[in-house]
């Protein structure tokens, strides 16, 4: 079949594409390339297909996700590639959109911002009952990551909402104690969480921050707009394809960041989710995207006894290492210590509701934290001895 590429009512490439598997097969005329998506390389005019296509099936749901073959089969789709036509791409992410070059189909009467959407694909990826005429036109179709999530709109407003993993359920719980830290420390610039209890199981909800005029650009895109050079670093790397972008408050955003993730002992924060919003319509920059998807966090899969609150942990993005990352970060000036002294409380009040997490692992998950606050502290202390020594000299 072949559609049309667009970002929102932008025609930006039109495209030959296999009607079984969704792939692209070939590019057949270009109209507007500054509106290619971020990180797509046009030599001579002519976007590469091998990016166009890993973008594409970017977007699709992951062999990964929880309890994805079930769900194919109630669908009745092989693959979960499939299911992008039947939403024409939309997502509630962007405002790109596959539109058939034989229809005469609109942006304002089909996205999914502005116009109501199927709940039968979340269900049936949560393990709920769907209609009997399966709608397949949701935004569920669209969404990546490897645990259960689906988009339902609640009182007119676009939310997520996202299971967690056995044996604790403990992500959805986290994401809430990640909002409580983000006021904490004095954020703005985050995603507001908030747990709903269904048969006793927490789910995490949380309200669209993307709206019809803009887009999120994670960082894995933010870095395929450059090359990378060998003699730069993968946070270089980074920052530089922000520099080059144009993209503002990056720095003091990853310098947040990475002092966030920290006291969570986060180590899934790798470069699909976190990066910057985009004006879709004038191509600026606005800044980071919030803080959010922060749920692999605390020892979230780790037995109660099996938690070492000063142990190295694996970290993301930019090193494995969380010492050798929080190097990077230049200034902890910010960071109000004081209003981290209570943090224990906050993990009591907010982990005691759900009984998958019992007491013993609230305890033990309290003084972690509070053991995370106190490195932190340190580091701090030893970072301004080390700039003191270094005036000196």
């Amino acid at each position: 079949m072949k559609c049309l590429l667009m970002n929102k009512n932008m025609p930006v490439v039109e495209l030959e594409l296999d009607d079984d598997t969704a792939t692209i097969l070939k590019v057949l005329k270009t109209y507007e390339l500054d509106f290619l998506p971020v990180g797509i390389d046009a030599k001579s005019g002519i976007p590469n297909k091998k990016e166009l296509n890993e973008w594409w099936f970017g977007r699709s749901i992951p062999a990964s996700r929880s309890g994805i073959r079930t769900a194919l089969e109630k669908l009745n789709i092989q693959h979960s590639e499939q299911l992008l036509l039947k939403c024409y791409g939309l997502s509630l992410s962007d405002q790109y959109w596959m539109k058939p070059m034989d229809s005469e189909l609109e942006w304002i009467n089909i996205n999914f911002f502005d116009n109501n959407f199927s709940d039968d694909v979340g269900n049936i990826l949560f393990g709920q009952p769907a209609s009997q005429d399966i709608d397949l036109m949701s935004p569920c179709n669209t969404s990546d990551g490897w645990l259960k999530k689906k988009w339902k709109i609640i009182d007119g407003k676009r939310c997520l909402i996202k299971a967690g993993s056995n044996p604790f359920m403990q992500e959805p719980i986290n994401e809430v104690f990640g909002t409580r830290l983000h006021q904490r420390l004095g954020c703005k610039n985050y995603v507001s969480y908030n747990v709903l209890l269904e048969d006793g199981i927490p789910y995490s909800v949380c309200e669209n921050f993307i709206d019809t005029n803009t887009e999120l650009v994670n960082a894995v895109s933010i870095n395929r707009s450059i090359k990378k050079r060998s003699q730069y670093s993968s946070y270089e790397h980074f920052m530089n394809a922000c520099e080059k972008l144009g993209i503002p408050g990056m720095k003091e955003f990853i310098d947040y960041m990475l002092v966030f993730d920290y006291l969570m002992a986060n180590t899934d924060r790798h470069f699909g989710n976190f990066g910057a919003i985009r004006n879709v319509q004038t191509l600026e920059w606005i800044g980071p995207a919030p803080v959010f998807d922060s749920g692999t966090s605390l020892w979230h899969d780790k037995l109660t006894r099996a938690i070492n609150p000063l142990g190295e942990i694996e970290t993301k993005p930019f090193y494995s290492n969380a010492s050798r990352q929080m190097e990077l970060v230049s200034d902890f000036s910010w960071v109000p210590f004081e209003e981290l002294r209570n943090l224990k409380d906050d993990i009591r009040e907010i982990f005691a509701p759900t009984e998958f997490i019992d007491e013993e692992r609230i305890e033990v998950l309290s003084k972690a934290v509070t053991s995370r606050v106190e490195e932190l502290q340190e580091m701090v202390l030893e970072q301004k001895k080390q700039f003191t020594l270094g005036s000196l000299q």
